[in-house]
């Protein structure tokens, strides 16, 4: 789905108070806990985290899963077992209503990603 926000506030206002903006906290808050540096702006009519221009991940609710599209699944190590459970493809991982994302790696996942893009390394597709 698209929302037409102009800013993060805006963007989860329009959000249906459902599980889809439950899990979409979620995630937002596993981000925001392990890298407050983060930006947050709206860029591809979805919720965007980085900074300067260069941003980690997107976030964005679908009919039926959150998407959180990250460039660097197949980068980080042991990504296919922090990932269990999940449906993800090269730069995407779907959050569906029946996962329960405390008992998977994902934290775990954005830790590792956050800690790439903070050396410098190459986090994009």
């Amino acid at each position: 789905m698209q929302y037409d926000a102009k800013n993060a506030e805006e963007y989860l206002e329009m959000l249906e108070d459902d599980w889809r903006k439950k899990k979409l906290l979620a995630i937002r808050q596993m981000i925001f806990s392990y890298a407050p540096e983060l930006e947050e702006v709206i860029r591809y009519k979805m919720l965007n985290y980085g900074k300067e221009d260069n941003y980690i991940f997107a976030l964005n609710a679908q009919k039926h899963y959150v998407s959180l599209y990250v460039g660097v699944i197949e980068k980080i190590e042991n990504a296919e077992a922090l990932l269990a459970g999940y449906n993800y493809g090269k730069g995407c991982i779907r959050i569906k209503k029946s996962i329960k994302m405390e008992d998977t790696g994902l934290a775990q996942f954005i830790h590792k990603t956050v800690d790439m893009w903070r050396a410098g390394e190459d986090t994009s597709c």
